[in-house]
């Protein structure tokens, strides 16, 4: 049986949340029944992930091994061969370690891969308390055959796999819990018959948010039979109010609240919140009274002690008196919140928060450049196209590399900023037609690029700069595609490897999240005093609660190395000084765009020569106060100079991507 191509042994991180269903509880399995009668309308939740989860390593193995802790805090391992009916048989179990093999099991059946080996090293996740740590190790795992075997799996593949393989077990999961996928972003699931959509949220306004454990119990299979009556057909009025509570009742509140999360508005948020557990009490909860009364969820939402502290409160998931979720005023009464439900209430309370941000959906890469430096080779071939052979002996063009860079983060829609008469030339690249018997002889791993470069190719906008005016004026082109939208900047000529689990690009959005979503971000690294007249420098302060973020003071383009030392140097712990390069990646506001655009106009206006520079527009924000660096955890590479170009080429094929 023909395998696809391993990973060489190399060692991966992964990191799972956990996810919480902020609305829209029951509606996933609800939408499935509009195949059977139209008048019941499609699920809709909004779901989030949490700062909760599953850290682990992977590698290739010759059978299916995990090791990993139980909720005692215990170390417990797991082996068996890799394959699919001795792992479907394990599946049937009803332990841990069966939702592992049921994706293990589904992975070997659809993609024939071979094993592999999980450690698990640590859960910051409470298990069984409604936050789908079941699907957060069904995700990881799928996760981890997707990246160990080049498979290219998509967010909503990995789900689709995860989602899959728990139900191989005998869990009767939810097609919402698989949400964790899209890590700590909340977004809006539609449910269809067997289709789900996704539409992602941008959150307006830092949100303080407290999960607790009641503490107490519920039976859920019980809670959806008696539920599940109320479907396809509502025989009786109690099941009407069932089929109207979860569909278009449900439809107001997550249209109203999807509005509140995008503007920031906790206060209105809370209101609908509370609604919400109105809601469910007069319309659900009557259909299974018995578990679905909650007088201890009743009993919190009620507590006189809270309500100067929360904006609202509801329950979670099934409801019941499992968990209950509540909006807190602010960061001190979160703190407070969760103090008091913990030793008043003597419950198990979790905060967390969804960042302000969170919504980048489009990137910029400027290709239009002459390649100058890499001259004769780029009279024939683009500087894009140069080739790179990866850690898995696969040998991929430039742009390819930086793509799957942007796919791995997320991003929707790619802007190239190309030269004229070059669109074509970029579209061979996506849009090409291979002969079937060719395909067939090409091995799986490389097989799976074909689609996949269809696939990407669908997500590319081609802007082509017909004067070449400086990098800030490539940038500037892409400014009506981007309707005010912030968005991720990458350089041509630079490819990334992350040393931690998360994706250099992934590092840069979060970092514009952290910081609020307001300001623009540029991502640094350290590099000797000697190299600094090779790149753009950073100064400035790193803030103390997040040691890898810099309010940036000044951003100057190639320095002399005595200037650099006189006035650029960032003091470490000890007191040392370290000098900041651009790393390559950059988050820009609307700001940004505007300040270009005067340039531009100025340069017309005047007929000068100048360039339109970027790093001027980027000086000026810094001047502002609205800059911020991130020290990435992670490499760059350079390919538009011969001699790194070499360096690159050598190094970046040996080293491991942690991604």
């Amino acid at each position: 049986m023909e395998h696809y191509a391993q990973t060489n042994g190399r060692e991966i991180e992964l990191f799972v949340p956990g996810r919480l269903c902020l609305f829209g509880e029951h509606s996933d399995w609800a939408g499935k029944y509009v195949s059977q009668n139209p008048e019941i309308l499609e699920g809709q939740a909004i779901v989030t992930g949490i700062n909760l989860g599953i850290y682990a390593s992977a590698r290739t193995n010759t059978c299916f091994y995990i090791k990993s802790i139980n909720q005692d805090g215990m170390t417990l391992d797991f082996e068996c061969e890799m394959d699919a009916e001795i792992l479907r048989q394990h599946a049937l179990e009803d332990n841990f370690f069966s939702y592992c093999c049921g994706v293990a099991a589904y992975m070997e059946e659809n993609y024939h891969v071979g094993g592999i080996s999980i450690d698990v090293k640590n859960v910051t996740l409470p298990m069984k308390k409604g936050l789908s740590s079941s699907a957060a190790i069904c995700v990881l795992i799928a996760r981890a055959f997707s990246k160990l075997y080049q498979l290219h799996l998509s967010i909503q593949g990995e789900m689709r796999a995860a989602y899959h393989g728990e139900r191989l077990t005998k869990s009767r999961c939810g097609r919402l819990d698989q949400a964790c996928a899209f890590g700590e972003q909340p977004i809006i699931m539609r449910f269809s018959d067997e289709e789900i959509n996704i539409r992602k949220l941008k959150v307006g306004k830092t949100l303080y948010w407290v999960f607790a454990d009641l503490c107490a119990g519920k039976d859920t299979r019980k809670i959806l039979s008696h539920l599940n009556r109320a479907y396809p057909f509502a025989q009786n009025e109690l099941y009407q109010n069932v089929q109207e509570a979860l569909g278009k009742d449900n439809y107001k509140i997550i249209a109203k609240a999807s509005d509140a999360i995008e503007s920031g508005d906790a206060e209105a948020l809370g209101k609908i919140m509370n609604e919400a557990q109105a809601l469910f009490d007069a319309k659900i909860a009557p259909a299974c009274p018995e578990e679905l009364t909650s007088p201890i969820l009743h009993s919190v939402m009620n507590d006189p002690n809270i309500q100067p502290y929360i904006w609202g409160v509801k329950g979670v998931g099934s409801q019941g008196d499992g968990s209950v979720q509540l909006l807190a005023r602010d960061k001190a009464c979160q703190q407070a919140l969760v103090a008091y439900l913990n030793d008043g209430r003597k419950m198990e309370a979790f905060p967390f928060e969804l960042q302000a941000g969170g919504k980048i959906r489009k990137a910029i890469i400027p290709l239009a450049g002459f390649g100058t430096r890499m001259y004769p080779q780029t009279h024939f071939t683009k500087k894009a196209f140069l080739p790179i052979i990866d850690e898995n002996d696969i040998v991929k063009p430039v742009l390819v590399c930086i793509l799957e860079e942007l796919d791995a983060a997320g991003i929707e829609d790619v802007i190239l900023i190309v030269g004229e008469r070059e669109v074509e030339e970029y579209k061979k690249l996506f849009e090409y037609e291979m002969d079937n018997g060719f395909l067939k002889r090409l091995p799986k791993a490389v097989r799976q690029y074909y689609q996949w470069l269809y696939t990407i190719g669908g997500k590319i906008t081609y802007v082509v700069q017909k004067k070449k005016k400086g990098f800030g004026h490539a940038v500037y082109q892409a400014h009506d595609l981007l309707k005010g939208e912030p968005v991720l900047l990458l350089l041509g000529d630079f490819i990334y490897k992350s040393r931690i689990a998360f994706s250099c690009t992934t590092q840069t959005i979060n970092a514009y999240n952290k910081a609020g979503g307001n300001k623009s971000v540029v991502s640094v690294k350290s590099i000797p005093l000697e190299q600094v007249s090779n790149y753009g420098i950073i100064n400035g302060t790193f803030q103390p609660e997040r040691s890898y973020l810099m309010d940036v003071h000044t951003m100057v383009e190639k320095p002399s190395v005595s200037m650099a030392k006189e006035t650029l140097g960032v003091p470490d712990e000890s007191g040392n000084a370290k000098y900041y390069a651009t790393f390559g990646q950059y988050i820009l506001n609307d700001e940004v765009f505007q300040l270009l655009a005067h340039q531009i106009e100025e340069s017309e206006l005047t007929e000068s020569a100048k360039e339109i520079d970027l790093t001027c527009t980027l000086q000026h924000l810094a001047s502002k106060k609205q800059l911020i660096a991130c020290d990435i955890a992670g490499e760059s590479y350079d390919v538009g100079i011969p001699a790194q170009y070499y360096d690159t080429f050598v190094r970046y094929h040996k080293t491991n991507n942690m991604r």
